[in-house]
This record gives C-alpha cells, structure tokens and sequence, in this order.
C-alpha cells in the first residue's frame, strides 16, 4: 500500500505523464490505424489515451458480442510474426495493450514498422 500511495503521490505531482502517455497513445493507435487502413485490413482499433486494442472486423467493437466477430485466426497469425519480429503483446484478440512512460517514440516506431511488415 505504501508504493501505491507513493506513486498516486508522484503522478499526481506529475501531471505531465498524463500528457506524455496521451501523446504516445495517439501516435501508436493512430499509427496502427493508418496501416491498417492503407493495406485495406478491415479493423476496429478501440483506445482511450495509453490504453488500446485492435480487431480484425468490419463491425464496430462495442461489447464482447461484436468483439467476437472478429478474426481471431488473423490475429494469432498476426501475433505470431510480431513476435519473431521482437514485438511483445498480448496473445489474445480480446486482450488490451498498455503503454507506459517506458515507451519510447522509439519503440512505438519500431513497433509500427514491424507491423508494416507482417501486415
């Protein structure tokens, strides 16, 4: 409980980690839209500042039901070659990724042109 408190303490000295985990959720999520949208990929990326998750479906994601429309053999496959290309992420379709202030622009870019290249 200690360490929880510490770090409310920090953050809520900190605002600008707020403002640097926006900023780095639009560059990831709006960069996964744009590829996804330029190779003709029908997705739905669903994010909220730092927090985000992408499907492979036409449909809008609103609730367990049309995230079970998507395509979960594309994303294991998807999955798969981001792995080999050195990109950790959540095995599941229906799982959320989390970025942190320990991502770098960097490392979103990175992870952007790995994807390019398995999509």
């Amino acid at each position: 409980m200690a360490a929880g408190l510490t770090q409310l303490k920090y953050l809520y000295s900190h605002p600008e980690v707020y403002t640097n985990l926006s900023e780095k959720g639009r560059l990831l999520y709006g960069g996964i839209r744009d590829i996804l949208k330029e190779k003709g990929i029908p997705y739905q990326v669903n994010a909220v500042e730092s927090l985000g998750c992408m499907f492979f479906t036409h449909q809008p994601v609103v609730d367990y039901t049309s995230a079970k429309t998507s395509d979960t053999k594309a994303f294991a496959e998807y999955f798969k070659v981001m792995l080999k290309n050195g990109i950790h992420m959540a095995p599941s379709q229906f799982e959320a990724m989390f970025l942190s202030n320990a991502h770098t622009e960097k490392v979103i870019g990175e992870t952007l042109e790995a994807m390019k290249k398995c999509l």
